[in-house]
């Protein structure tokens, strides 16, 4: 029999078996998203809810559903460390039940050690016969921490693809597997709406032929793909892998020919989306998972020639201070590897970096440029990095510009019902002389 094999039999345990391991004040961390090992926190939060384990932390990018550690009467057994807060943790950390970590992507890992590690866990794929099982989806910050960590723990899901790249762990460094077989998070793709598609047509035509493209999910991204047919030998160097990035390297528009680094590859530190681009990915060998320590970082951005960096805002000032990840004091979301990007792209030769927005929120009512942002709001990117700035009503450059030269740029792609109140306030602020 295999060695490799008789090594799994040995490790093989149930997911209780394996919740059994954790301590009190244990510190646990699974990668983002997809990598959430379901039947382990299960059986972990079973143990929390008949009080035999307290002060357990769950860490992660990302959480997906279920997700026990943020049931309100677990608080205190069981809790969550949020590091970019979405949809299914946003309610815990707002109502501080749940902690957030801030931090640029591309810092988890550093940050990491610095703090204990007592468990990684995660998903990965089903082991090859050289004993080596993938992470699948997710390479950003795995193997890093299962290196620090002091326990490893494996769920083995039959769904969740191989892809390459960075990406691996081998039997020998696990110290207990679970198996579970069940579907993979998606996430739906998202309607373009006539103003994401006039926001898409104005950065599209500021990408030129050769470019390599970071984007996210949302209308804008979505939108600024489907105005690319036009373009030649685009590359991909993201952080997140979407769909709208699948149909652009089936219509061949995507290539990566022309990249310094990583030629003939689409990089990514994880991919989300949908069961089809889940297919398109397997197997595919012009599809690489690095670590986001590598990906985001702005050196290694600045490598790339003609790097075009597109990231959303909830609003921006006047000076061109940028928030992104809250609503004045209220968390929203994180900072992610947008001041990643937006710095690496300030070092590429040729690069830009768009800010793009809705000018408006709330069916119109607010303006989502102003003369200050809301207060308490987080500042995601300075106004010293940001670059371009695109809106319905136009993209402006803000680098290189004068205080003044930026407020009369941004006031001039605001929505027309604010452009008077904004200029009468930075007339005030003697931001226009």
């Amino acid at each position: 029999m295999n060695q490799f094999k008789d090594l799994y039999q040995d490790k093989l345990k149930s997911p209780e078996e394996i919740a059994a391991m954790i301590e009190s004040g244990m510190v646990c961390a699974s990668p983002t998203a997809m990598s959430q090992p379901i039947a382990i926190t299960e059986a972990i939060a079973d143990r929390a809810r008949k009080n035999e384990i307290e002060g357990v932390k769950h860490h992660s990018i990302i959480a997906v559903n279920p997700a026990p550690f943020l049931e309100p009467e677990l608080h205190g057994k069981y809790d969550y460390v949020s590091w970019f807060t979405t949809g299914v943790a946003r309610k815990s950390v707002q109502e501080g039940m749940s902690d957030y970590m801030p931090c640029n992507y591309s810092e988890v890992s550093s940050l990491w050690k610095n703090r204990n590690l007592d468990v990684f866990y995660s998903v990965v794929t089903p082991m090859d016969i050289h004993g080596n099982f993938s992470f699948g989806l997710v390479s950003s910050e795995n193997v890093e921490l299962m290196n620090q960590a002091k326990y490893v723990f494996l769920e083995v899901n039959p769904n969740m693809p191989r892809v390459y790249g960075s990406n691996l762990v081998h039997i020998s460094q696990v110290d207990a597997i679970c198996e579970r077989e069940g579907e993979l998070d998606i996430l739906p793709e998202v309607a373009v709406s006539d103003i994401d598609a006039v926001i898409g047509s104005l950065i599209a035509e500021q990408i030129p032929n050769g470019a390599t493209l970071q984007f996210g999910i949302g209308g804008i991204p979505n939108a600024v793909g489907k105005c690319l047919d036009d373009k030649k030998d685009l590359g991909i160097h993201t952080e997140l892998f979407t769909d709208s990035m699948v149909d652009l390297m089936k219509k061949g528009i995507v290539n990566n020919r022309r990249k310094a680094l990583n030629p003939n590859k689409s990089v990514a530190a994880f991919a989300w989306g949908s069961k089809k681009m889940y297919k398109f990915l397997e197997h595919n060998l012009a599809i690489e998972l690095q670590p986001v320590s590598y990906v985001n970082n702005p050196y290694t951005i600045g490598r790339i020639d003609n790097f075009m960096s597109i990231n959303s805002a909830l609003e921006i000032d006047i000076l061109g201070q940028v928030c992104a990840e809250s609503i004045g004091t209220v968390p929203f979301s994180g900072s992610g590897g947008q001041a990643d990007f937006v710095r690496g792209c300030n070092l590429s030769k040729g690069g830009k970096s768009f800010i793009a927005m809705s000018a408006t929120a709330k069916k119109g009512t607010i303006s989502k440029i102003k003369p200050i942002l809301t207060p308490g709001a987080a500042v995601t990117t300075s106004k010293n990095d940001v670059d371009y700035v695109v809106t319905e009503f136009g993209c402006v450059r803000l680098k290189g510009k004068t205080a003044s030269e930026r407020a009369k740029a941004l006031i001039s792609i605001a929505h027309p019902a604010f452009r008077k109140e904004l200029t009468q306030e930075a007339k005030k602020r003697n931001l226009i002389i």
